[in-house]
């Protein structure tokens, strides 16, 4: 018997992907303590999550398979055994099965980066993970039938038109005619229809109609280059490509030469002028035509362990990953999560915004909204650009999902105002959220009787705050896709707008652990999902290590990259995030770093870097970004941007500071408006400001090797255009070390 603490065996080469490789299926008791052996690349792995109730393994002590006998946490057992495993070669499918769409073709595999590849579900014994799978037609015609005149989407063609409604009967015929029109066009099953621009009926409706054609539906950020977009499409196998409007078509002409799989281009905002393209009336009227055999004998074909749906990953360090997405993955995972925050049914309604390219947008926005029968109504596409709060106060949204960057705005503007108050009104909104923060604070803490101060506040001055945003219908506000600070969920904490945050990766569709207003924690993304699994890898001392996860949420593996997939997932059937995470007593997880960006310096100290620098942002509120310098160096140093104002057009950064920046540098005594006064100057009383919000931060430093001893202020903020951002708003650290890199060598000179 050899034991085996904290480790996985990762070996799987790339016959495992698409040989015989049994999953862990969802652990759990017999009740008696016996535990069911799972064979896996010839040896037995004991495994034990307590699965007598939906609480997430972490709550229960469980954070990765253990013996039946009373193991240390995070050990397994693993038992060699005398049979001799051959290589198996992948096997092509050569039966046909047409008991579709929620069939289940037969897999022995967890992971398969073929197109036509299926995969064994992770289906559980009880609770949410044991629900039977379904495919996303199903789902659709399920709510169709159950709430058939319900608004599922409104869209306004201007800002000044009146709401278009759709139901959800009539969004399930629209689909049924776009994707019959598809299958016409040349949709060929296995191949991929690429969407291309902002949220709308047209981006849900060419979405499904791609899965309903047997095909996969991928979503391309629209910040892409047109070489970008031809990489998607290239990888993908496009057959047809959706666009909304002539600035994204300039793309796709661009390279349509280079793109042999490509059948049609369809054009759905305005009138196509290019030669070839056709228009979503085109498109619908085309689909019309069509009989429903065709149709009917592609839904007969689909498997809901098979791929439906590409999420392309944002290429911060290299060319996008084509996330292969199963019909079990997105319906179980809108279940999931859904029933863990306690979604009405045909009652939600939700502001759609953020970009459908990615993963969390499309799987709260698109698939909860189907699963729960909630009404989408979407915001013009200038919203980030100021035209959201309008269509808030409009709608009055049950439920609010908002990038970092969002809240940062709302804050930024909120902050804006309250400088401009004075007097009493300042003392009350001072007073009020006060006793807003103190009350949310004691709800973190359990504590949820309301004092007649926090009463008082609430009628006075918190309740009209929340209906001046829009959100006083609103019962749950969520923050994803990157880490918040602490400073901006307090501040909204502080306006009784508690801001829950969530965790997940495209590779695990979405979601993974979440706070909500029953439970949360400020400085943690909450506990794990039922149904879901987390493990810690390899800890350290201070119980730090990978998280990874496990259950039905996880991904099939990244198309034709079978490489990758490898890197990503261990022969046990665990995905490895790549972030750095600990967990309390209670079970709520912290991301304390990121393994690639672990920063080793000359002296051997492994460093990571984001803690230290949201204690500088902490510090130095006036900062828009900090990046740490100091893999392999002597010590640390670090690169700041400040925050200046945008060109809402381009999305590129300008040289004025933004009105929160000039205040800050009023209180520092400088008269600065734009960044190039100060960084030409220098000025002197703006640089000796930030050298001591550094020298703040250094006392919160763990060691003498973490703490900061230089710094240099970029000449402009880091941006998508400039190539700092990738498309989630996450800094490429390759491409800022490239910039500057004369910069960061003069600091060690």
């Amino acid at each position: 018997m050899v034991v085996v603490a904290q480790r996985f065996d990762r070996r799987m080469d790339t016959e495992t992907l698409n040989g015989e490789v049994t999953p862990v299926e969802q652990v759990g008791s017999k009740g008696d303590g016996a535990m069911e052996p799972h064979a896996i690349s010839g040896f037995n792995l004991v495994n034990t999550t307590n699965d007598e109730d939906l609480t997430p393994p972490s709550v229960n002590g469980h954070h990765s398979p253990v013996q039946a006998k009373k193991l240390p946490p995070q050990v397994i057992e693993v038992q060699p055994t005398i049979e001799v495993v051959a290589e198996q070669k992948p096997k092509m499918q050569t039966k046909e099965y047409l008991d579709g769409p929620d069939q289940l073709i037969p897999s022995e595999s967890l992971f398969n980066c073929q197109p036509d590849g299926a995969v064994k579900l992770r289906v559980g014994t009880e609770g949410v993970a044991s629900e039977k799978p379904i495919s996303v037609p199903t789902m659709l015609k399920r709510t169709a039938d159950r709430f058939p005149n319900r608004t599922a989407m409104a869209v306004k063609k201007d800002k000044n038109a009146d709401w278009t409604r759709i139901t959800f009967r009539e969004y399930e015929q629209n689909v049924r005619t776009v994707a019959k029109a598809f299958i016409k066009l040349g949709l060929e099953r296995f191949h991929s229809v690429n969407i291309l621009g902002f949220n709308s009926p047209e981006w849900y409706i060419s979405d499904l109609a791609a899965i309903y054609a047997g095909g996969f539906a991928a979503g391309i950020y629209t910040t892409n280059s047109a070489e970008a977009c031809h990489y998607c499409a290239e990888n993908s196998r496009a057959n047809i490509i959706v666009v909304e409007d002539d600035k994204q078509l300039k793309k796709i002409l661009q390279v349509r030469s280079r793109l042999p799989h490509l059948k049609a281009i369809i054009q759905y905002a305005g009138k196509p002028e290019a030669e070839g393209v056709l228009s979503w009336e085109d498109v619908m009227k085309l689909g019309e035509e069509q009989s429903d055999d065709e149709l009917e004998q592609r839904i007969k074909r689909i498997a809901v362990n098979q791929c439906c749906t590409l999420v392309y990953t944002s290429g911060t360090t290299g060319n996008p990953k084509g996330v292969m997405l199963s019909h079990d993955n997105l319906t179980w995972d809108a279940l999931a999560i859904g029933s863990y925050l306690k979604l009405k049914m045909g009652e939600e309604e939700i502001v759609s915004y953020l970009p459908l390219s990615h993963v969390a947008a499309q799987v709260v926005d698109l698939f909860i909204t189907i699963s729960y029968a909630a009404t989408v109504y979407f915001a013009q596409p200038d919203a980030l650009k100021g035209s959201l709060l309008p269509t808030l106060l409009e709608i009055r949204p049950t439920k609010f999902l908002g990038v970092p960057r969002v809240w940062e705005k709302i804050y930024e503007k909120m902050q804006d105002i309250g400088r401009q108050s004075t007097g009493i009104r300042k003392t009350l909104a001072t007073w009020a959220k006060r006793h807003g923060l103190e009350y949310n604070m004691n709800r973190m803490k359990g504590i949820n009787t309301p004092t007649w101060s926090y009463t008082f506040a609430s009628f006075l001055v918190l309740k009209r705050v929340r209906k001046a945003l829009g959100l006083d219908r609103c019962n749950l506000f969520v923050s994803a896709a990157a880490p918040i600070s602490t400073e901006v969920v307090k501040y909204f904490m502080s306006l009784d707008i508690p801001v829950m945050e969530a965790y997940g990766m495209s590779e695990a569709a979405g979601a993974h652990t979440l706070n909500t207003p029953d439970f949360f924690k400020i400085e943690t993304v909450g506990k794990t999902l039922p149904g879901m699994q987390t493990l810690l890898f390899e800890q350290d001392e201070s119980k730090q290590g990978e998280i990874c996860m496990n259950g039905r949420q996880v991904f099939m593996g990244y198309l034709n990259n079978k490489e990758k997939t490898i890197e990503s997932m261990d022969a046990q059937g665990w995905l490895h995030s790549g972030d750095i995470g600990k967990e309390d007593d209670d079970g709520f997880l912290y991301i304390t770093g990121r393994i690639k960006e672990l920063l080793i310096t000359a002296g051997g100290e492994n460093v990571p870097p984001v803690p230290i620098e949201d204690v500088i942002k902490a510090e130095l509120p006036v900062v828009s970004n900090a990046m740490l310098i100091g893999d392999r160096r002597k010590f640390l140093s670090v690169l700041l941007t400040l925050r200046t104002d945008t060109n809402l057009d381009t999305g590129e950064p300008l040289d004025k500071l933004t009105s929160g920046a000039r205040a800050w540098c009023e209180e520092q005594g400088s008269s600065a408006t734009t960044l190039s006064e100060i960084i030409n100057g220098p000025d002197e009383k703006v640089m000796k400001a930030l050298e001591n919000g550094i020298i703040r931060a250094n006392k919160q430093a763990v060691s003498n090797a973490q703490k900061v001893q230089k710094f240099k202020l970029l000449p402009k903020d880091f941006s998508i255009p400039g190539g700092e951002l990738g498309p989630t708003m996450k800094v490429k650290r390759n491409v800022v070390h490239d910039q500057y890199l004369d910069l960061i060598e003069s600091l060690y000179e």
